[in-house]
């Protein structure tokens, strides 16, 4: 019985031990593929895993480690787990439908319609400038052209002149007549002083004739024009050659257009260019091409090319945007890439698209690209995009606002993971209590605010302060009070001038900003509803941001950020208080929130 239970023990062990010799080594393989795929696969993960904070999602960090701003441990970021990159970014169906936003897929084909666009304004011909002087001096006694923009005729009396030169040189006219018969050169060389001084045959046989003295003497127009320079007064004396107005004749005007460097090969004197103007839509002028610049502009990296204009019916008027268009220019290339101007952002020397990176969901991503020439109303792509690309045609400023909320690559922040802070490339922004770290950040010249006049800083403040109504509004859950309040925004942004904007990038910039503060303003006055207001208080707060960096209001502005917003999501606004109170929750959170930075 013994040795019977230890025959049947070792036959057990005997089979149990081949059967792991035949089955159990696949099984061992596959539970080591299986850690070793699972090893890769997290280390796939891992190496684009983003982590950020749970009360400021706007921070995205490549490894985990503490929040900057609160300490807290970061955690992994959603978008790792939607398998976005770093810098896209993924919008809701409805954000997309709120904001219009359109894309259009970027396609190969000759340039446009052959034809070069430029920009440019109405300039005075200077050749046609003319400065009025006096040619005797003396004590002005009356004006008769008082203001400018008067007209004035030539041989018009402009002004009356008391002038003791005059006085006496009509007195040695008397004297010297009385001896024309025996001193004929007398007579002779004192007519030839009057006439010196501009008086006519008809003045001095006046002079003469009356037998008397003319105290106080006229001075009449040698040109005629538009006055655009009053340089006296009465009771002025005035010295012999000394300018009383400045007079322009506008029969014709200067077109003056800037024209890039690349351009310059395509232009040439003599070329015809069709003028258009926002003040007569329906109407085409053609000039031709008179002058090239032959210098450049370093700084704008642009010429000026001028064409003179027929202005008899004066339609033109100086300071007027005019755009020319100049047919049958050829490209260099067989074919290029292009896309609609709409698509284009400016930022210094930057030029940004937005590209849609997975065809059936609304992913985007910032891209740099290298601008060639405006063709009509698309733009030559020499670097950046290829065909096939689809990008943002309408709506590009509202996913640029997106991509600045969730701190990714942006028009104003070209590194991108970085939070909304003063110190970290916006414009005009400063931390509170950090005014050393910004005087040790080197801004880039895309970072720089634009220069503009103190009248279009007025006009823009006038905004902002409709803006601030609407965020009191928001504060105080007043639904009607925000609609007032809109509209009051969307007035004042009718009043802004853009004329006003000389710069070419600055007007570009105001252009495109203006319509989505514009399209956010009307929005929320035509809702009734306090949630979907302060859904497009989110985006009118982010373009006003914008434009307030760009052109500065001459007055210290709070941007600040309640990190429970926009589903948790965090949303800025602006403010002339360090207190916080909230927009987006009012009277229910009112408290909730924290000022991130100021804007100078």
């Amino acid at each position: 019985m013994n040795k019977n239970i230890i025959y049947i023990s070792v036959a057990l062990i005997v089979g149990l031990l081949g059967g792991f010799l035949i089955f159990g080594g696949d099984s061992a393989d596959t539970v080591t593929n299986k850690i070793m795929d699972d090893h890769n696969h997290s280390e796939e993960i891992a190496s684009n895993q983003m982590w950020t904070c749970s009360m400021h999602p706007q921070i995205m960090k490549p490894e985990p480690g503490d929040c900057p701003i609160c300490g807290m441990d970061l955690i992994p970021a959603e978008t790792g787990a939607d398998g976005l990159n770093a810098n896209e970014i993924k919008m809701t169906e409805n954000a997309m439908a709120l904001a219009n936003i359109q894309t259009s897929v970027v396609g190969q084909g000759q340039m446009g319609d052959n034809s070069l666009k430029l920009s440019g304004k109405v300039m005075t011909n200077e050749e046609s400038n003319a400065v009025q002087v006096t040619y005797f001096a003396g004590r002005i006694e009356k004006l008769y052209v008082n203001s400018t923009g008067e007209r004035v005729g030539r041989g018009q009396r402009l002004a009356t002149i008391y002038s003791p030169e005059l006085v006496a040189a009509q007195q040695e006219l008397l004297t010297a007549s009385s001896l024309k018969e025996s001193q004929p050169e007398l007579y002779k060389a004192v007519r030839n002083k009057l006439k010196l001084w501009k008086l006519s045959e008809k003045q001095i046989n006046a002079i003469e004739s009356a037998g008397k003295v003319q105290e106080n003497f006229p001075v009449f127009a040698t040109v005629s024009g538009t006055v655009t320079h009053k340089m006296v007064e009465e009771g002025d004396y005035v010295k012999q050659g000394q300018p009383l107005y400045k007079i322009a004749n506008f029969n014709t005007v200067w077109a003056e257009f800037d024209a890039y460097e690349n351009q310059i090969a395509l232009l040439k004197e003599g070329q015809t260019i069709k003028v258009t103007s926002n003040a007569y839509r329906n109407e085409v002028f053609d000039a031709k091409i008179s002058f090239i610049d032959p210098l450049l502009n370093s700084a704008t990296r642009t010429i000026v090319v001028r064409a003179v204009l027929n202005n008899k019916n004066d339609k033109f008027k100086p300071g007027m945007f005019v755009e020319g268009k100049i047919e049958g220019i050829q490209s260099d290339s067989k074919s290029t890439v292009t896309v609609p101007a709409t698509a284009v952002m400016w930022t210094g020397k930057r030029s940004v698209v937005y590209i849609k990176t997975k065809p059936n969901e609304p992913v985007f991503e910032m891209r740099e690209v290298l601008l060639g020439n405006a063709n009509g109303d698309n733009y030559t792509i020499l670097e950046g995009l290829e065909n096939g690309n689809e990008v943002v045609t309408n709506g590009t400023f509202t996913v640029d606002a997106a991509a600045q909320l969730q701190g990714k690559k942006s028009m104003m922040n070209a590194e991108g993971g970085k939070t909304m802070t003063g110190h970290e490339g916006h414009l005009g922004m400063q931390d509170e209590g950090s005014e050393d770290k910004m005087d040790k950040t080197n801004h880039s010249e895309m970072n720089k605010r634009l220069e503009v006049s103190n009248k279009f800083q007025n006009q823009l403040k006038e905004v902002f302060d409709g803006y601030i109504l609407l965020k009191n509004a928001l504060v105080n859950d007043n639904v009607k009070e925000a609609q007032i309040a809109s509209k009051k925004v969307s007035q004042n942004l009718a009043k802004v001038d853009m004329t006003l904007l000389s710069d070419k990038e600055a007007h570009n910039h105001w252009m495109t900003i203006q319509k989505e503060l514009k399209i956010s303003a009307n929005a929320i006055e035509k809702k009734s509803d306090i949630a979907a207001q302060r859904g497009h208080f989110k985006h009118l707060s982010a373009h006003l941001t914008s434009s307030i960096k760009l052109f500065g209001i001459n007055q210290k502005v709070y941007s600040e950020f309640c990190p429970m917003a926009n589903d948790n999501k965090g949303a800025y606004w602006l403010s002339l208080e360090k207190e916080i109170q909230n927009p987006y929750y009012g009277q229910s959170m009112l408290k909730c929130g924290e000022v991130r930075a100021t804007i100078e």
